[in-house]
Parts: C-alpha cells; structure tokens; sequence
C-alpha cells in the first residue's frame, strides 16, 4: 500500500481481526468447532473424583449434569483431566469454567498433549513453559487462543492453583478441526527411494518439508547425491538436525567447503517435529520447528549436479559415495512432500516411482515408554525392593544437564549402610557406604550432562560391585568387608525424602534434576504408572510420564558469539574472548568513539572501538591521536602514491582501497562522528579530470554508496569542481580543476572530501593517461573523524508536563539504557515506555533512590539503588539499566549494581508498542475540526478495487488504544469521534456538568455504553492526559495518571467498518445520541495534543503530512506549544523536543530520523516516551539551558545557545570527575 491511507486501513484491519474468526498463519480454513461437546462419557478419565457426580463425564463446558463439573478426591498438584478426542486433531483453542455454582474452580493449569495417551508433552509459547491463567468464580469463562495450534489426540488438563476458598473444580471445551495427514513408520533398515523425471528436475532449486518423530537421536532423514561428490543430506545426530549440502566444486582452493546448518534440539522425544528446507540457488531456509536458519552459500552451491532419485529414511545402496558414516532412521515421517510431490501417498498407492526398501507400515506405531521428570533437588521416587535375594541390581536411563546429583540410593539388609550411585561433575560414581569404613568407588562415564539419553546398569553381588555405563563396563572392584549384600531395602532414585521418613538415604551432592525411563529393579520393569496412581511406591515433586527437558541454549541467548551452557533451570554465558560482558555477553569492553577514550583520560595510541556499542558490530582497531579534539584514524591499503600509465576510457585504471574495517563498521562510525573527512590527491602531467568538449569525466571515485563522484574536494557534491574551483584560485581561471587545464608539467587537484553520506573513498577509476607524455598519479589520506554526535547531547525538562516521544523501545530479548542526569527535584520519571500489559519505567523514586521496574508478562519486578546520599544535589550522576534473558539489572555512579534474575519459566520477551512519532500539538478554534476519512463512501466503492474499498467489507475493530493530551476550558466539548458506515461509534467528551464522558455504541440496536468520570472539572484550563485502551468488551482508561478504571460494555464487543475519525466539530449528521450530538454540535476549543489511535497519528498527518493523507481540515487549526492559556499557572507549560545534532539548530518538529540507526541500547533510538519532573537528563553532554522566558526565541539565537552551553557543560563535566563508569552509550 502506497499511501498513509492504506498503511493505516492494514494496521486497522490487523487489529480488528476478532479472535474467533482469525485464520492462522499456514491455515486457509476455519478451524474453531467445539470438539467435546459431542464426546461420549468414555472419552473423558481422571486422575480421581470426588463422587460418582464428580466425574471427568461432567465436566462439559456450560453443563449443569451431576454435580456441574469434575472435581478430583484430594486437591493437590497431581490430579488431571483428559479427553480423548478419538483421533489427531488440530486444536486452536481451549476454554474453561469452574464447577457450577460453587466455589470450586480452577485459577492455573498446565496443558499437556499427546498421541498416544502417555509420554506428555507441555504446551509452551514464547519458547519457555507457559501456564494458562484460569477463571476468576464458577460460572465465567476463559478463552486461550493456542499460536501455534496443537496436533494431538489426546489433550491433559492439570491444575496448578484453584480457589483457596474451595477445591478444583473444571469444565472444559476444545476448538479446533480435523486433522488429516499421510503416515510412514520406518523400523531402522527400511527406507522409500524416490526416482524422478528428468524434465521435473531445477538445479538451482528444492523444496522439502516434513514431520519427523522417533525415540532415537542418529538416523538420516533424507539424502540425495550426485556422481561427483555434490550431496544434500538431512541427517538426525545427537538429537540435532544437520543439513549437509556439498558441491563437489568446493574441493577447489576457492571455494570455502561444504555447507552445515545444526538446527533443534533434543528431537529423539518421540514428539513430532516439523522440518523446512528451501533452496533456491545459494540462499538457503532452513527451518525446524519454530527456528529458522537463512544462509547464503559461498562458492559453486547455485548449481548442484545430482542424481535423478531421492531416499528418504537411510541411504540405501552401499555403493554411494557417502563419506560420513550413517545410520537409517527409526520412527516415523508425516506429510512429506519434495518439491510439491506426496511421497508418502505415492508409496501408498505402490507408484512405480516410489521404491519402497525394507519393511515399512503407513500406521505410526506408538512404543511404550513412561518417563518421568524430576523437578526439583526436592523431588524422589522410592520404590520397594524384592527381598530375599542376594542381589542388589537396578538399570534405568537418565537425561539432564545438571553436573551432580543422586541418581539412586539402595538400602540394603542385614548390614548398615546402603549404595549410592551419583552424578559427580558429569561422572558417574558408584559408591559402597558403610558407617565408620572408607567408601569404595567406582567412576565410570564422562560429560553424561549434555541433556542425552544415558543407559545405566548397576549390580552388587557378594563383595563386588560392577556398573555399565551406554554399554561400556567399568571394571568390578571389590567391596570393603566379607558381608554379604541382600536386597529387600527402599530403592530411592533421584533424591531423598526428608529426616522425618526415618530413611537411611543420603544425598551428599543434592537431588536429581533431570528425566528417567525404563526403570528395571531385580531384572523387573517398574509399572510407573501403577506408582502415578498410587498403587505402588511413594514419590515427590515428580511429573509421571513426561519428560520436561528443554535447551535453554536453543536459541542461544549469549550474545557476540559467548558460548552458552546450561543446568536444569538457568543458562550461562562464557564471554571470555568476545570483547563483552555481562551475563548474556551484551556490553561492550570497549568504547564506542576515541572522543569517549578522550573523556577517560586516555592518551594518543591504538584503542579497540566498538562503533555500535551493544549492537551486532565487532570491534575494530585503529588509531586515536588525542589533541585539542579527538581524531579517529583509520587506515587503508592504498596510503602510497601510485603512478597511472597507458590508460583510456576503453582501458580504463581502477585502484581499490581495503580498510582495516568492515563497510558496516565504518559507516556506523561515519554517522556517529559530528565530521569526516579524508585528502585524496590527483596528480596529473596532460590528464585531464574532465573532457571540457563534452563534458564526460574522465576520471571518478567511489564511495560507500557505490555512485560515480565528480568533485575532488569540498563538504557539499559540486560535480567536477575541484577545491580550487570552490576557492577560485585554480591555475587556470576558466577552469574548475588544476588538472583540467591539461598542462605538459605536473600539477595537481587536492582536497578534503567531508560530505560524509559519500565516505569513505573505496576505489578510484582513470581513464587519461593514453596520450603521449600523459601520466598521472594519486594518493588517498586515511579516513579522519572527529567529535561524537551521540556522546555530546543534552536536553533541559523545566516544568512538570515536559516531556519528548522517541521511538519505541525494541529491547525484546536483551537492551540496556545509559544516561547522566542532573536534578533538584526529590521525585520524577525519568523515562516510561508502554504495551498492553508490558513497560519500562526508570524514575527517581525518592532523593536517594533510583528505580528500574518492568513486567514482561510474569507480573511486575522492582528494582532500587538506594544511595547513602542524596541524588537530588544538583551534580551529574550516571545510571545505567539493563534487561535480558538472565536477569534484570541498575547500577547508578559507583554504588554496587542490584539484579533480579529472571524467572526459569515464563514470558520472556518484552513487547511495547508506543508508537514512533514526534508530538504534534495543536489548537482548534470555534467550530475548526480534522477529520481523517479512513474509508470512501460505502455506496460508491462497495464495487471498487482501491485499497480503502476492499478494507471496508470485513473490517471489525475489536480492539484499539488511544492517546491524547488536551486543554480547554468550554463545556460541552467533543474531544474524539470515531464513526462507522453501520451506525456504530465511539465518543469522548466532555458533558455540560464539565465531566468527562466516554461513549461506545458497539450495537445499533442498543444504547450507548457510557463511562462517566466527574471526579472533577475537566474543563479547567489545565492540560490533562488520557489513555483508553479495549480489549473487546473489557475497557481500560486512565486520566493524568492516577485515575484508572475499567468497565465492561454490554453494547458489544466490535467497532464494524470504521468510517473517519473526528476532532473537533462533526460537520456532517451523524447518528448519535443527544449529549455526543450537542458536544459534536459545540466542536472543541482549546489545544490537543499526542493525538493517536492505535497506530494513527492524526495531527501528525494532517500538520505535517510525509505524503497525501486523507485529511479535512475546517476552521482554524493550528500548530501550537500548548503553553498555559492566560491566567493559568505557569508551572503547568508543556514542552517537547526531538533532539538534535548540537552542532546546528533543527526545526523542533521535525523526528530525528537518521540520527540512530543502530539496535544498540541507547535513549536516544530507543525510547518512546519520556516524562521528567524538574529534571535534567542527558547523555555525558550539552546542558541546554533553556529558560521560560526565551522559549520562542529564533533559530539562530537558539544554535547561539547551544554552543554556549556545550563550552560550559564540557568545562564542568572536567571539573566533576564523579562518575568514572565506561561512558560509551551515555548519549541520546
């Protein structure tokens, strides 16, 4: 869409989407039906109930059967509920209820699925586990909207929490469709072998996807190969999928060898996952469920010569020239399609090109495996021992990352003591304990905490004690003593019960976390489901028949390549030898500038600069001469003078210049800096820059923007003008260059080129140097710097309602925020930035305390750094925030920096959406209005093809956010109007009585929702702050940030095709009720300001429109300050700014836009809203002293300022050595 109009009519139409008519993302079909509803009764089970009426059959949504609901006997954390949908289903959403009319309902579950009725699996979103928030009372329902959707047959609902006033208590429904797929099972030597048409067949491009599930960690997936050596293979090892894609040209020196993309981790869990390849030429997707790897192949990849015939499932001619060694893959494969082709149907219907090798079944079998999942150091499965025997033998298999644990502990009989068998940093150890004796030890197996499946076998028979570690057996080793050893004692694996048991089990190196299966004592399978239901054995804190690893290093959250390791329930981030620190290897060790080296004290010499900060950027070296300013020195490989002869348009010379940087680095350092520049000199003898005849040059450079330059010198591109044509001083007057004057003896054309968008030069191209005695010659300086536009800047907040949008704070996953701030005031925000339920906010919570709190979903964090001293004392102090994945820190000046890490489980990304504008304020006079049309005339475009008629026909808002600022002092008033084609509206205004009245009639047929705030006089004269934001039926509004409240609307849930957006007077009848229609009629008076409906910016669009916007404006509207009306308090001024590069004024209203490109943490890029009560914030930089009195000065008595103030700040920042933290991002 071309135009604001159509972006703003895409946004809408995004946000509207109701939840129950959105077609996900892959699913060209309503998929939303209630599957439970016609369920028998045998489809739903239990852990237990309370009484027959309790049963899992009544737990329906909305029924009343039995006692209205399943309820379990005891409410603990180990009940459940399933349904048994008969077969795989797609499932997008969940709903619940408590039991009907009682107290008993549940407030948190986990939702677990699967194919088979055991091995479990948790539904998780965003990445970490994700417990649904239940209902609130009996009777109200909860809807959850499951992205992505579910394919299972079996779904497990288990609560966590439930009213304290009553027990659990659940009915359900499940939404979704039929799910219909194409199944082979693969047994481990069985494979298809797929031969296709020739004339079927791109080189250059494949497409493959597929579902994989299997309980074992090797096998290969796919694998297609050519006479020479070229190969694509898909290829399951350690869990991990592997591409291998080989040419056999990458055998030559020039190319850089085969490709080798690792995706997914732990994929052997016997749950499906879905894989993605797609090449097209030298690019590469690759994609594994939720991850995504792009590349871009180096070499001869474009071109693959390959066979005609494709295996699925194991390589099978023994003959292939296949170098790695492989195994065939055991388990099953779902969907598969190659380049658009069914494979497994054609299998199905014996097609001739389908070889089918080995024995293969289109049924995936389920094997039968129940782990289980130790939770905590507190958790323990104790099981009995079958007495009588002269044995003590126990096998089991293990999975964990954690280095040490008890993995089981036997007590035996007849003799004290008991056997243990520990997990000792990534060793087993098998250990004999007898009170008062030396233990005997045996160690066995190495890195067995690398999260895979592990086999054990342990025996002690008589006086010897042997174990076998994944088949490798450690050497028996005799026991201390004659005794003989008896089973018959407690098996207790992976932790201990507590003292009060009366156990003899130890646990010296903490509990087990991490998962067991296929537990045998005595050569005896253990029935874990027997123990899950009580039956058998005694447990704590375990999940039964679920395995609950995950890898907290996929993906990796260790930033600059630090190498990520992991426990059960953290990560940790190795930095050493990236050039960053911090637990997540996010901030730099090195300055961003050699201004920033200067400031620390630092003398000439080479430094490291890290140009973008935290940002992707490596660091680079170069040369930092520290005088009166500070120069960045880069260097080039070209710096010599070089001679040019026998040169002609159709030979032409080019010499190209290599930097000690990369391009990104160096135009990350280009746009930081307040001045480059870099000499290049021309020397010619008869060679000209120029053909005056037609004016063709003859000679050129190039800079990073890859154009053809003309001019040798100047800040500004002059064409074919030379410095002393800018200067009038060439040897020759009539002529711009030296060089074009085409004299017999040497001369030459020098210059510094400063137009910094064209730095730095990267190749020079000369084409006279042909004719007899012609010759010429060159010399490129190295690229100069100076200053740091982001390091020097400043801006002074003088009355309470100063403030400053910036963009929205993009810190997802890891950011940080650095800033100096100078201040009298005992209390202010320094900087919010808002989502939904997501923020930010850093505020000076008290004289001596700085806070720093956020929620990203798990509920509000907090933050402080309490000083001994006051913050408040007019001096320059340093705060530094930031948020990752591990934890959340402050540090202010030198104090000792606070951290809160982050929780295990939960939300983890941080998602606002303050929108990216600069605030436009403006005042409407008598009966003025702006009207932004978002659509046309029903009636004349129902049947046109433009952007705004194709958005009208299913466009539902069913949710918005707005944003306003006003001032006025006249009764009624209509702040906002947003109309729709089919008489549905919502208004704000201010009633005659002066109270302020927000009005949604969401149904025609109905009366308007009113929602009535007469706390006080809104129209006052003072500039008062709103905020509304619905969530279809549930409205939320704040007024000046301390009145909040939230309503439900009984007129509807949807704001139907929404028509235009009114501010001001409705010009046109509209119908609407009678106080909205007199507040229409009367129009608005006075001054609105920050203006914005979800992403539209009305005043921005009408005052200073970036391209044609559908705006009316009627009457007098204009641009304005908002500053106090006569006779109000002076205190209550509002100002707001964009900041600007210090060394020249800029029009205030205008956004900085090319001032940050980077996604480093820096205010100034980052931040979106910044509210400061009598405060000064800066970066390192410029106090702008700015006074009432002189707030309309002129532009140049402005610029006059700010270079006053810069002297001063600088001078006292010199003076005021506080503050010696690295001061690279203190900028905005």
């Amino acid at each position: 869409m071309g135009s604001v109009t159509g972006a703003v009519l895409k946004t809408l139409l995004l946000l509207s989407t109701p939840n129950w008519n959105r077609v996900l993302a892959g699913n060209s079909y309503d998929c939303d039906d209630p599957l439970v509803s016609a369920l028998s009764q045998a489809s739903f089970s239990s852990s237990s109930e309370l009484s027959s009426s309790h049963g899992p059959g009544f737990a329906r949504l909305n029924r009343r059967d039995g006692a209205g609901g399943w309820s379990p006997l005891v409410s603990n954390q180990y009940q459940w509920l399933q349904i048994d949908l008969g077969e795989r289903m797609e499932i997008t959403a969940v709903a619940t209820q408590g039991g009907y009319g009682s107290s008993d309902w549940v407030t948190s579950y986990l939702l677990m699925f699967s194919d088979s009725g055991g091995n479990w699996k948790q539904y998780r979103q965003e990445d970490s586990l994700w417990g649904f928030s239940g209902n609130a009372n009996a009777d109200s329902v909860v809807y959850y909207r499951l992205q992505p959707s579910i394919k299972a047959r079996f779904l497990r609902f288990i609560p966590l929490e439930w009213n304290p006033k009553g027990r659990i208590g659940m009915r359900i429904e499940v939404f979704g469709c039929a799910y219909r797929s194409e199944v082979v099972d693969l047994e481990g030597k069985s494979c298809l072998l797929y031969r296709f048409d020739q004339k079927s067949l791109s080189p250059i491009k494949d497409t493959i996807s597929l579902k994989f599930k299997t309980m074992r960690s090797d096998g290969i997936l796919l694998h297609r190969e050519g006479q020479n050596g070229d190969h694509i293979t898909l290829e399951l090892r350690r869990g991990k999928l592997f591409l291998l894609i080989n040419s056999g040209e990458a055998k030559l020196p020039s190319t850089r060898g085969p490709v080798s993309l690792s995706l997914g981790s732990l994929l052997d869990d016997q749950h499906w996952h879905s894989v993605l390849v797609q090449r097209l030429g030298k690019r590469v997707n690759f994609t594994v469920d939720e991850h995504r790897h792009r590349f871009h192949a180096q070499g001869e990849f474009s071109y693959l010569h390959l066979d005609h015939e494709i295996s699925f499932g194991g390589i099978p001619a023994p003959g292939k020239s296949v170098s790695f060694p492989h195994k065939h893959f055991h388990g099953c494969l779902e969907n598969l399609y190659y380049n658009g082709v069914d494979i497994i149907d054609l299998a199905k219907r014996r097609n001739p090109q389908i070889i089918i090798m080995g024995n293969v079944s289109f049924s995936c079998s389920q094997p039968q495996s129940v782990p289980v999942t130790f939770l905590s150091p507190r958790s323990y499965l104790a099981l009995p021992g079958f007495s009588g025997e002269d044995e003590v033998s126990a096998t089991f298999q293990f999975q964990t990352w954690n280095k040490a644990g008890l993995l089981l502990f036997v007590e035996l009989q007849l003799v004290s003591g008991g056997l243990l068998l520990l997990l000792n940093d990534g060793k087993l150890k098998l250990n004999l304990y007898h009170p008062g004796k030396l233990p005997s030890d045996i160690t066995a197996g190495v890195g067995l905490n690398d999260g895979q499946w592990h086999s054990v076998s342990l025996s002690a028979k008589r006086n010897y004690l042997s174990v076998v570690v994944d088949g490798q057996v450690a050497s028996a080793s005799p026991s201390l003593g004659p005794e003989q050893i008896y089973s018959g004692g407690i098996y207790y694996f992976g932790g201990c019960p507590d003292n009060s048991f009366g156990s003899q089990c130890k646990s010296p190196l903490g509990g087990f976390q991490g998962c067991m299966r296929l537990i045998s004592i005595s050569h005896k399978v253990v029935d874990l489901i027997s123990v899950q239901r009580g039956s058998f054995g005694n447990f704590s804190d375990l999940q039964i028949d679920s395995c609950g690893i995950r890898d907290r290093c996929l993906p990796n959250y260790c930033e600059h390549g630090g190498e990520c390791s992991q426990s059960w329930d953290t990560f940790h981030c190795n930095c050493a030898n990236t050039g960053y620190r911090g637990a997540t290897c996010h901030n730099s060790i090195y300055e961003q500038s050699c201004e920033a080296y200067k400031h620390k004290g630092n003398t000439s010499g080479f430094y490291y600069i890290d140009a973008d900060g935290s940002g992707p950027l490596e660091p680079f070296l170069l040369y930092c001469n520290m005088t009166e300013t500070a120069w960045t020195i880069i260097q080039h490989n070209g710096s010599d003078v070089t001679r040019v002869r026998n040169t002609n348009p159709e030979n032409p010379y080019a010499g190209f210049f290599e930097y000690v940087a990369s391009m990104e680095q160096l135009q990350a350092t280009i746009n930081h800096a307040e001045h480059c520049e870099q000499e290049l000199t021309y020397y010619c003898k008869k060679s000209r820059l120029v053909n005056m005849e037609d004016g063709t040059p003859l000679s050129w450079w190039v800079g990073r923007t890859n154009e053809t330059q003309t001019y040798w010198g100047g800040s500004l591109p002059d064409p074919q003008k030379c410095t002393c044509g800018l200067e009038g001083n060439c040897i020759d007057p009539q002529y711009y260059c030296n060089c074009d004057a085409d004299r017999s003896e040497w001369t030459n054309d020098t210059g510094f080129l400063s137009y910094k968008e064209h730095l730095p030069v990267t190749k020079i191209v000369i084409t006279d140097t042909g004719r007899p005695h012609s010759e010429a010659a060159y010399k490129l300086g190295p690229l100069l710097c100076r200053g740091d536009r982001l390091f020097w800047n400043s801006a002074s907040f003088n009355t309470e309602a100063s403030y400053l949008h910036f963009p929205t704070f993009h810190g997802e996953l890891s950011a940080d925020v650095s800033f100096f701030f100078k201040t009298t005031a005992s209390s202010g925000v320094f900087l919010e930035n808002l989502g939904i339920t997501d923020f930010i906010r850093i505020e000076l919570r008290s004289p001596a305390v700085v806070t720093f709190s956020f929620d990203v979903g798990n509920g509000p964090f907090e933050i402080s750094v309490q000083s001994p001293t006051h913050f408040s004392d007019n001096q320059w102090h340093h705060v530094r925030v930031e948020r990752n994945m591990k934890e959340a820190s402050v540090q202010v000046d030198q104090l000792s920096p606070r951290t809160q890490p982050a929780p295990a489980d939960g939300h983890v990304l941080l998602q606002l959406n303050s929108q990216l504008f600069v605030e436009i304020s403006a005042y409407f006079g008598s009966g003025s209005s702006v009207i932004y049309n978002f659509q046309e005339n029903y009636s004349l475009s129902k049947n046109s093809s433009s952007h705004a008629a194709s958005f009208h026909g299913d466009m539902r808002l069913s949710r918005e956010t707005i944003k306003f600022s006003f001032r006025t002092t006249r009764t009624p008033s209509l702040l906002l109007y947003v109309s729709s084609f089919y008489k549905e509206y919502l208004s704000v205004i201010i009633a005659r009585n002066g109270s302020l009245q927000i009005r949604y009639k969401l149904n025609r047929y109905q009366e308007p929702d009113v929602v009535n705030f007469d706390f006080k006089n809104m129209a006052d004269g003072q500039l008062h702050h709103i905020k509304i934001n619905r969530e279809e039926a549930v409205v939320s509004v704040e007024i000046d940030e301390n009145m909040r409240r939230q309503v439900h609307l009984v007129s509807g849930t949807e704001l139907s095709a929404v028509r235009s957006l009114v501010l001001g007077r409705i010009l046109e009848h509209s119908d609407v009720d009678q106080e909205t229609a007199l507040a229409g009629a009367q129009g608005f008076l006075g001054c609105l300001s920050a203006v914005q409906v979800s992403h539209v910016a009305p005043l921005k669009a009408a005052l200073h429109p970036s391209r044609p916007a559908p705006i009316t404006i009627s009457g007098h509207v204009t641009e304005s300050t908002c500053v106090a009306q006569a006779g109000t308090d002076a205190t209550s001024r509002e100002r707001t700014h964009s900041f600007a590069d210090h060394s020249g004024a800029r029009d205030d209203r205008e956004p900085l836009t090319n001032t940050i490109k980077s996604d480093s943490a820096v205010i100034g890029g980052l931040i979106a809203v910044v509210i400061f009560i009598l405060l000064c914030i800066t970066a390192i930089a410029v106090r702008i002293s700015q006074q009432k009195r002189s707030y309309k000065r002129n532009e140049a008595k402005r610029s006059e300022n700010v270079d006053s103030a810069e002297a001063v700040l600088k001078s006292e920042l010199n003076i005021q050595n506080a503050v010696g933290e690295n001061q690279k991002e203190y900028f905005f």
